[in-house]
């Protein structure tokens, strides 16, 4: 125990210090009066102390009479520093929150101060309940925290929880602790107590209380007044110890000092029990018989000493005189302390307390903050010589004052402030300090690059820089010799004069001209420094996409080169219009021409730069770079080649725009598969910011592409989708789109679900069984992400919103079976453990590759353990456990486990080794052979040797030797086979990286070595000087097989399983691009999916033939899949031509708007009713009143009635034409077309203005209900009656404003009909500028 913890425990022994509610003990009545300090040492008259008066520690009884309830309590308590977190410096924003948190969570008000010391004392004030939850979570966040076990019955733990957990969670409460007690299934009886070693103490105490209660031994309960449990206790709790030892078995339980309670307790045998009781007994009859006590005052700062370290001191009083001294709680200011104790030994007593308080002074010695660091010196050198002789001093350096406090004995303390004192009054005399005030911009200047600058200037002047790191401060402070001080100083002035005096600026530069800016090797941006020496010009670092290019420098020389950059640019970016052009890659040929002659041609006529992409890139985009206007003649030129290649069309179609994003697909995945369906087509979307039907626009004199495919349409409006390439394909990409927007105003709900992607495969199923039969149980489509896309883990389903949800239930309950990791032990004998973890454990890397990332552990290397965990999901374990248990398998075919281990080996005369095996005669028979070679394990560093080693029957009399396992007989039964493959086929064989090869290896335990390359049309070397050629295969077809000789023959037949052969396949010409794919993808996929070659004849031969090339096993697979793509196409083709009946009708170009209807709502529902397609005409179209309907017959049929009886039901209606003065137009139009609609749904009719540039611009049609025309048309010239009034007093006021002067007038209207003003449209309110009428009538 510490001092601060005594001081703690001792806090409410002081009479003064008793908490409210809780009753100081009464001392019997035979016990004599406590006799007071005046008592003994009467005061001087004149002292102002009224002799026998009430001391500090004495309570009044008439305070204790009448008490006032309340319902609010305070309650102060004291963290003292050596016990404060070390992270809980109070003033920080994080204490402040922390105490706010609180205070809101327990309703309390704290308030909260810090002492000179470091101490901190809150005062809580609210509800009893509030203020003991608060202050337990004050001392959780702000007092370093214990813990501490007690061992307690089993049996008594439900006791001490009490009903429902109540009684814990009051007695937590209390004591401001955490109890931790173990569950019902923990066999263990210890419960944890966790918190400030005060309130452990209470904890562990009301703990042992309750388990004495319900103990079966005997139990007793004495009633002592609080003031004598010190002297029961005795010094260093000598008496307890004494009592214990004299009567083993029992237990003393005495309550803290700190807890105010007067019952103590006693357990055990029942003899030794009643034996303390009368040991403990007798102390405090005896105590309170004899026991008085006295009040002194000593001096607050002096008490620690007083305590002593531990509380060794009052201990040390307690044991020689027999007195105690009670001390005040820390956070009281009294000054009074009482001791309790025989009468006769209170003088002792005293006289020890003053020698003990007095023995330790403090003083404080004044020297600057900033020489402390030199008077502690280097690692505390300088304080250590200081103090060496003197070490019962402590020197502590207050940082925030200019303080530094010595405490230890006065004669010591003496000495060491003198030596203090000399030492900073000779700092001050020969160093100084200056503070500089320069802006943190300038601060990185001054440090330099690495801290050049800076270290210069202290090296020069030998001076102490420091420079603030955060940056609102400003100060830079400079320390040592005063001469070097003043140099630094003026040095870091000029520095800021200079940086003042500069300047800068950013200029905004694209950062596809940077290169070409900074030149080869950095000749161009060189010579601009040259030319402006003073500047410093900075770009972005590569990779870092900025345009950004920053200048700094002086003023005017920094404007200079700003203006140079700026016309550099200019230039560069009337040459830099950039424009990227979609060809189709085959058509690249082409456009290069023979030897680049028609690529050259067209950048020699055009001026410009033409970069197409690599032959291994999947890009087909060629950038043309240069003037715009030769830009977009080159472009034109490549678009021309490639028209005149194909029959290369471009067709816009309405898809509504809201069907835009579903369509493009999470990631453009679906819009992706569609292109690549329809033979790699172009399907362009409108962007996001597009306010009319063209996906381009103009940006800083630049065109801008159009976002990707999969960018996103939010515009409604922007229903135009363009389709470009082959007409048949455009006519088959058209189909899809219109299917696809029927289909998602039915099924467009999409749902996403997160996987693993290495549970992507097993989600999958063996040749997607698993998600196929998903996706048939709930007619859903499922689209699982590509190796490419950024989040490999989402998975995307589409369809009607239940089955979606249906089809998300089960995909997330797969999901989480796979999720759960479990844990799977097997049994593999050790002899095969270093097959698994040799070659830095390549087989295990391959298994947990395999099967979704399983952990497999293997026994430390030299263990006999067979057993082999494995971790991971259970599908994963399993399938991994069945794959090691094949390895194995397969090891113990290939092994010799049939000839038993080696029982001896010998070395014979002749130099071979003769070998015994525990089954020499099946051995030797097995081997069928006398001789073989060998290799000897690198196991011990022994080099690769081959021998001769003779292999007979032989029975070993002397069997203490023991079984020599030094050699494996897989090796030792190795052969060497050769197997004849054409050199041609050596890549086919051994596959992608090797995969082939390494998987063999792996099957059969064996060494393949393939022969080096070779020129193939080189004749096989001559032999024995003769000119012919030896007849046989030749050395560049021989691949070598080493190993087990059944393994080698297996592995041979493996081999030859390889070699690849060509069959050929017919398939119609018009079918080759499909087959293809976009970019080849298509072809590809089919090539992957078979792990085949397939080879398709140029398109000029116009041949039907397809050869495929690969191993027998999957030729067969392949021409099936071909053929059934061929099976696809001809279904697609036959339903194209049925879906592509086109039907044809004509009516009023006046009535299109009305079949159109409002956003599209009439000719949608036409379409998604009878699944067809209705363009309407151009503006500009020489047919303006021809429709076409695209579809199935039938259907386009049932969509030309629909139209028809729209039309009918319009030209039964009534049609009426005014002619309305075009400058009153707008009032009646209103604003967005408000006015007019009101007229419009009052009268139940159609009115139509004329647009700006119409041949009459006063013509205005109503249409309805003849009845309903009449009143309307009523209406509208009402209305031009009263604006032409308002129009013609506005006209002669302006005339009369003009003046005489001229107004340009030639006999002709000035009124403007295209004005926006005068006559602003219904849309794009937005823009139109407000519209300032005259005054009204």
């Amino acid at each position: 125990m510490d001092q601060s913890q005594l001081q703690q425990q001792q806090e409410e022994a002081v009479p003064a210090a008793v908490p409210d509610g809780v009753s100081e003990p009464t001392p019997a009545a035979d016990a004599p009066a406590p006799v007071s300090y005046n008592d003994l040492f009467p005061a001087l008259p004149d002292s102002g102390i009224e002799a026998g008066g009430p001391t500090p520690g004495q309570t009044n009884p008439w305070a204790q009479r009448m008490r006032v309830g309340t319902s609010s309590v305070t309650q102060v308590f004291h963290v003292p520093t050596e016990e404060r977190k070390s992270d809980s410096k109070f003033g920080e924003d994080s204490s402040y929150t922390r105490c706010g948190d609180i205070m809101q969570k327990t309703g309390t008000n704290i308030e909260v101060s810090t002492g000179r010391d470091g101490s901190l004392t809150f005062m809580i004030s609210g509800k009893q309940e509030q203020v003991l939850r608060a202050k337990r979570h004050i001392l959780e966040n702000f007092q370093t925290q214990a813990t501490q076990s007690i061992t307690i019955p089993k049996e008594h733990h439900r006791f001490i929880l009490g009903r429902g957990g109540q009684r814990l969670r009051d007695l937590e409460t209390q004591t401001a602790t955490k109890i931790q007690v173990p569950g019902q299934a923990d066999p263990s009886d210890k419960i944890t107590v966790a918190g400030i070693k005060e309130g452990i103490e209470k904890a562990i105490h009301e703990l042992q209380m309750i388990s004495d209660e319900q103990s079966k031994q005997a139990y007793e309960k004495l009633e002592v007044p609080k003031k004598y449990h010190p002297f029961i206790c005795g010094a260093h709790n000598e008496n307890i110890t004494r009592m214990q030892n004299e009567n083993p078995g029992i237990r003393i339980n005495m309550p803290p000092l700190s807890v105010m309670k007067d019952e103590l307790t006693i357990t055990g045998e029942k003899e030794g029990v009643m034996r303390a009781k009368q040991q403990i007994l007798a102390i405090y009859e005896e105590m309170q018989r004899t026991c008085t006590c006295v009040s002194v005052e000593v001096v607050k700062a002096q008490h620690k000493y007083l305590i002593g370290p531990r509380g060794n001191n009052i201990a040390e009083i307690l044991q020689k005189t027999g007195v105690f001294v009670e001390m005040p709680p820390t956070d009281s200011t009294s000054d009074t302390i009482t001791l309790r104790g025989p009468q006769d030994k209170l003088g002792q007593a005293l006289t020890m307390v003053y020698d003990k308080a007095n023995s330790v002074v403090m003083t404080e010695v004044n020297a600057p903050v900033w020489c402390h660091k030199y008077i502690i010196g280097k690692k505390g050198a300088d304080i250590k010589a200081i103090t060496s002789d003197i070490p019962k001093v402590h020197v502590e350096f207050d940082t925030s004052s200019s303080k530094v406090k010595i405490e230890g004995p006065k004669e010591d303390v003496e000495k060491a402030r003198e030596r203090i004192a000399a030492r900073a009054k000779e700092l001050e005399d020969s160093m100084c300090v200056e503070e500089l005030d320069i802006p943190t911009k300038y601060h990185k200047h001054i440090i330099g690059k690495a801290g050049a600058n800076i270290n210069r200037i202290k090296a020069e002047h030998g001076v102490y820089v420091s420079i603030p790191e955060n940056e609102a401060s400003t100060i830079v402070k400079i320390e040592g010799p005063k001469e070097g001080v003043l140099g630094a100083k003026a040095e870091l002035l000029d520095m800021k004069n200079k940086m003042e005096n500069e300047k800068e600026r950013d200029i905004i530069i694209e950062s596809r001209f940077h290169r070409q800016i900074i030149g080869t090797k950095g000749e161009n941006i060189t010579q601009i420094r040259q030319q402006f020496d003073q500047v410093q010009i900075v770009f972005p670092r590569q990779g870092e996409k900025s345009d950004v290019v920053k200048i700094r420098g002086p003023k005017d020389m920094v404007d200079q080169s700003y203006k140079h950059l700026q016309k550099l640019v200019k230039g560069l970016m009337e040459s830099g219009y950039q424009e990227r052009v979609s060809i189709y890659k085959q058509h690249h040929k082409f456009i290069i021409g023979k030897g680049g002659v028609n690529i050259r041609k067209i950048r020699d006529e055009t001026n410009t730069r033409i970069d197409l992409p690599d032959e291994s890139s999947e890009s087909s985009e060629i950038v043309i770079t240069g003037r715009k206007e030769d830009v977009l003649a080159a472009r034109d030129r490549i678009q021309k080649i490639q028209n005149e290649l194909d029959n290369i069309i471009q067709k816009d179609i309405n898809v509504p725009s809201k069907f835009h994003n579903s369509i493009i697909g999470p990631g453009g995945r679906l819009i992706q598969s569609i292109m690549e369906e329809c033979g790699g087509v172009q399907i362009k979307f409108p962007s996001a910011d597009s306010k009319s039907d063209k996906s381009h626009r103009q940006v800083g004199g630049r065109r801008r592409p159009a976002p990707p495919r999969h960018a996103l349409a939010l515009e409604l409006g922007t229903d135009r989708v363009t389709i470009r390439g082959p007409k048949d394909d455009v006519e088959k990409a058209e189909g899809i789109l219109t299917e696809l927007a029927n289909e998602k105003t039915l099924n467009g709900h999409t749902a996403e679900v997160r996987a693993k992607h290495e549970h992507h495969r097993f989600l999958i199923g063996k040749n997607g069984s698993k998600i196929e039969a998903l996706r048939t149980g709930t007619g859903t489509r499922i689209v699982f992400p590509s190796e490419s896309d950024k989040d490999c883990e989402i998975i995307t389903i589409m369809g009607k919103k239940e089955d979606v949800q249906r089809a998300k239930e089960q995909l997330e309950k797969l999901i989480k079976d796979l999720d759960q990791t479990v844990m799977a032990e097997m049994s593999v004998d050790p002899k095969h453990h270093r097959h698994f973890v040799s070659r830095r454990a390549e087989v295990l890397r391959e298994i947990k590759a395999q099967f979704g990332g399983v952990d497999v552990s293997f026994p430390r290397s030299g263990s006999d353990s067979h057993t082999v965990s494995l971790k991971g999901a259970k599908e994963c374990v399993e399938a991994a456990k069945q794959r090691i248990q094949e390895i194995v398998d397969g090891l113990r075919k290939d092994g010799c486990d049939r000839f038993g281990s080696i029982v001896r080996c010998d070395r014979m005369r002749d130099g071979a080794l003769e070998v015994e095996f525990r089954k020499s005669e099946e051995a030797a028979k097995a081997l069928d052979a006398t001789r073989f070679v060998f290799s000897e394990g690198r196991a011990s560093g022994r080099k690769l040797v081959s021998l001769s080693l003779t292999v007979e029957p032989h029975r070993s009399k002397n069997s203490s030797r023991g079984v020599i396992n030094c050699f494996d007989l897989r090796n030792e039964s190795q052969v060497t086979i050769e197997v004849e493959i054409p050199q041609k086929h050596h890549g086919t064989v051994m596959g992608a990286r090797g995969m082939h090869v390494q998987k063999i290896t792996q099957n059969h335990q064996v060494q393949i070595k393939f022969p080096d390359r070779a020129d193939p049309n080189a004749l096989p070397p001559a032999q024995n000087g003769s000119e012919e050629p030896e007849a046989g295969p030749r050395r560049c077809d021989l691949i070598r097989v080493t190993g087990p000789e059944a393994a080698c023959l297996a592995a041979r037949d493996a081999l030859l399983a390889l070699v690849p052969i060509t069959i050929e396949v017919e398939v119609p010409f018009d079918y080759h691009r499909f087959i293809i794919g976009q970019k080849g993808k298509g072809v590809r996929d089919m090539m992957r999916n078979f792990d085949v070659n397939i080879s398709i004849p140029p398109a000029e031969e116009l041949s039907n033939v397809i050869r495929i090339t690969g191993t027998p096993d999957k030729l067969d697979d392949a021409r099936e899949g071909l053929l059934q793509r061929v099976k696809e196409l001809d279904a697609e083709k036959a339903d194209r031509e049925l879906r592509s009946f086109t039907l044809t009708m004509r009516v009023n170009p006046d009535y299109h708007p009305k079949i159109i209807g409002r956003k599209g709502a009439v000719i949608s529902k036409i379409r998604l009713d009878h699944e067809v397609n209705v363009q309407f005409p151009q503006k500009d179209s020489e047919e303006p009143d021809l429709i076409t309907i695209t579809g199935y017959e039938e259907k386009a049929h049932a969509a030309e009635a629909a139209i028809r009886q729209i039309v009918g039901d319009l030209e039964s209606q009534s049609r009426e034409e005014l002619r309305i003065d075009p400058r009153v137009h707008a009032r009646i139009i209103g604003g967005r077309g408000k006015n007019i609609r009101a007229i419009m749904n009052e009268f139940q009719v159609d009115v139509r203005f004329p647009r700006y540039d119409d041949p009459e611009p006063d013509l205005v049609v109503i249409t309805g209900a003849e009845d309903a025309v009449f009143e309307c048309a009523e209406r509208l010239r009402n209305l031009e009656e009263e604006y032409m009034q308002d129009v013609v007093e506005r006209e002669e006021m302006n005339a009369h404003v003009r003046g005489p002067r001229d107004t340009g007038y030639n006999g002709e209207s000035t009124e403007r009909t295209d004005s926006a003003e005068e006559f602003p449209s219904f849309g794009d309110a937005a823009n139109r500028t407000p519209v300032v009428w005259g005054p009204r009538r």
